[in-house]
């Protein structure tokens, strides 16, 4: 049984209705990756922002990445990209900390290599003071 964070709720389906089919498919399979490998993730939506935001607490110290949705792809977007692995060298980016991973197709959202990146993202991220 899904658990409560990852069921769809209307607040999500609203916000993706305003893009292509193509465009929902990749960021829901990024989210379920997201939630596969941290269950605990918070979500939070931004839809002036065209993002999903996944992390350990509303602040963006806690997060882990996000989900920039497109006309045609999406971004999958890490504060701390410039610390991640990347022998493919997928990330694309210039500033001093974030980078990002166009996504254009499933297959690529499914790859290990952005696996690999959500995890040691993951990894990386500090949590709140519990």
């Amino acid at each position: 049984m899904a658990r409560a964070s990852q069921t769809i709720t209307v607040e999500l389906e609203d916000f993706l209705t305003g893009f292509a089919p193509d465009v929902r498919n990749l960021a829901l399979a990024l989210r379920d990756l997201v939630f596969e490998i941290e269950p605990n993730a918070l979500e939070q939506i931004d839809v002036p922002a065209h993002l999903l935001a996944y992390g350990y607490a509303k602040t963006y110290a806690h997060l882990v990445c996000v989900v920039s949705l497109y006309g045609e792809y999406v971004n999958l977007g890490f504060p701390r990209g410039v610390d991640l692995p990347d022998p493919e060298g997928l990330l694309e980016g210039s500033g001093k900390q974030a980078r990002h991973v166009k996504i254009e197709a499933l297959s690529q959202a499914e790859s290990p290599e952005i696996s690999a990146m959500v995890q040691a993202s993951v990894d990386i991220t500090p949590r709140p003071e519990e």
